[in-house]
């Protein structure tokens, strides 16, 4: 989820076994960072899992493991463990991704030099693979374990999308095992066809049950890794967000995790039951077939069944999917309730969260590139078209809110999407008696380059989270304050992975966040606690219709 067109498409150890003899989990004599930081061999970074031995390898003394399988699937069906193997399964090469519309992705010149997409090899039955980054095990430790869901909503991305994805430094600098995974996306993991015959009758969301399945290797899998199962954090960003949400609303997810970390991505209300199975019956009459033909969908190409999906949804009002066109079903068992219902917030009512947006996300490259630099009059102009006799009030709270901001087309490209709802959502789950608590941010950081039209945008904050500066320094200018920023940001989000609490010396007291006392942590050069900073804006700002990016 990047430009305003690719926001349009998508809201992407294992220890030294080789003799059997070391147990050691550093990397062998002479092979620390500067002497031979690439370890790969047929001797190191051996370990084993429920269905077989794999390999990685060790850079910079983090163990790399790509691609190993957590799960099968047969199309439209809930995952399966896994096939065993004989041998030792290598495993250094990221695993295929599920089928996306990649043409839909591509990004105008500007945000594909700053995003540096990767859009790796796809297999429509065969995605559902993880990758795991570790210190290092066979040491008596139990680390905190973090599983990171990638954005692309329900419909695209992958985990080796993006360049700030990289797990390697985020595990060396906070001493975390980090997990990315690969789920099926789109019309593989959430085509409802449970009114067109029994046997599908949970493939409305099998792509949220591959999330579940990855969450359950991890449990059986990951003290192989040097990880804890009893301290695993799931956090993502965008639709990665959504989906870490949608964990918090999940029966079967249950205990296999224990903190949470939404990163402009919340869940709002799932698609209904009745909304999914009509969309389901609709793609069926795309493509000519009868109910008693559904098991001709199983040899239909993904690009085909993808575009006969697009077009129900486009002819579709009522679908209720929205315009990024897949999302999970509220179907009374995967997903009981939706967000808000009596009920529904006990499941997790004991998962410390942090959540939070980025302080532009769309505004800068959605529209009126234009005015990116345009003064102060020429911006208010512009707001009196959505503002009208509201527009002094609202660049008064705009102010009062930001009050150092450099750009006044920052008045206009200030995010009011994300912040919202996720501030609804903090109210709602801050607000249940004898709660987990919950922490909430903006991330405030400005990119300097490219004249300044980056801003503090979606997926920004990323490289910061990953400490993956020097991976991404296309979309952050890699300027000192880019790497000093990252040191902390990646700190504080591993410190709640190992405490459930973010606080570190690092940063300034971060207080929980409550419906009265709102507590934000603005995060930047010099980050800040606030308390309601932005709340007049907010109001007035829900109280006008806000241009639509979808």
């Amino acid at each position: 989820m990047r430009s305003l067109k690719f926001i349009l498409a998508a809201f992407l150890f294992i220890g030294l076994f080789a003799c059997q003899t070391s147990t050691t989990n550093a990397p062998p004599t002479g092979s620390q960072p500067g002497s031979h930081p690439m370890i790969a061999n047929s001797e190191t970074a051996q370990t084993s899992t429920e269905s077989g031995d794999v390999i990685g390898y060790v850079h910079d003394g983090v163990f790399n493991y790509k691609g190993i399988p957590y799960a099968k699937a047969e199309r439209f069906m809930p995952p399966q463990k896994p096939d065993k193997w004989d041998g030792v399964r290598s495993c250094r090469s990221y695993g295929p991704v599920c089928p996306i519309d990649v043409s839909s992705m591509i990004l105008a010149d500007e945000m594909e030099f700053a995003q540096q997409h990767n859009f790796w090899f796809m297999k429509e039955e065969d995605c559902n693979n993880l990758n795991v980054w570790s210190p290092g095990i066979n040491d008596g430790k139990k680390r905190p374990v973090m599983v990171w869901l990638h954005g692309g909503g329900y419909t695209a991305g992958s985990s080796c999308e993006l360049p700030s994805y990289d797990g390697e430094n985020l595990s060396r600098t906070g001493d975390v095992v980090v997990v990315s995974i690969n789920h099926r996306l789109n019309v593989l993991g959430f085509l409802d066809l449970s009114a067109v015959d029994e046997k599908y009758a949970q493939s409305a969301n099998v792509g949220m049950m591959d999330v579940v399945a990855a969450l359950e290797w991890v449990h059986n899998n990951i003290a192989n890794f040097g990880g804890d199962p009893a301290n695993v954090t799931i956090f993502g960003q965008s639709g990665g967000g959504g989906k870490v949400a949608t964990m918090l609303y999940t029966p079967s997810a249950k205990g296999l995790f224990h903190k949470a970390i939404m990163q402009s991505g919340v869940a709002g209300s799932y698609s209904t039951k009745e909304a999914t199975q009509k969309l389901g019956l609709a793609v069926m009459e795309e493509l000519g077939l009868k109910n008693s033909e559904v098991e001709k969908l199983k040899d239909i190409p993904h690009d085909e069944l993808l575009a006969a999906g697009n077009r129900a949804i486009a002819k579709s009002s009522g679908a209720g999917m929205g315009r990024l066109g897949w999302a999970p079903s509220c179907d009374g068992v995967f997903i009981p309730l939706q967000p808000g219902a009596p009920g529904a917030e006990d499941l997790a009512k004991d998962i410390p969260v942090i959540m939070g947006s980025n302080q532009v996300e769309f505004g800068s490259f959605g529209g009126g590139a234009d005015l990116l630099h345009a003064d102060e009059a020429t911006i208010i102009e512009n707001l009196k078209e959505r503002y009208g006799d509201k527009t002094d009030a609202y660049v008064a709270a705009f102010k009062k809110a930001y009050p150092n901001t450099k750009l006044p087309s920052d008045m206009k490209d200030v995010d009011l999407m994300f912040r919202p709802m996720l501030l609804n959502f903090a109210n709602l789950k801050s607000a249940v008696p004898g709660g987990a608590p919950v922490y909430n941010y903006v991330f405030k950081w400005n990119a300097p380059h490219l004249d300044g039209m980056l801003k503090s945008s979606h997926c920004m904050e990323i490289a910061f989270v990953f400490n993956n500066i020097a991976r991404t320094e296309e979309y952050n200018s890699g300027s000192p304050e880019a790497y000093a920023l990252a040191e902390k940001l990646s700190k504080t989000w591993a410190t709640f992975a190992h405490t459930g609490n973010p606080n570190n010396v690092d940063m300034p007291e971060w207080e929980p966040f409550t419906p009265d006392g709102g507590a934000t942590m603005l995060f930047d050069n010099q980050s800040e606690l606030v308390h309601n900073h932005d709340k007049e804006m907010i109001e007035i700002a829900t109280s006008v219709p806000q241009p639509s990016i979808f």
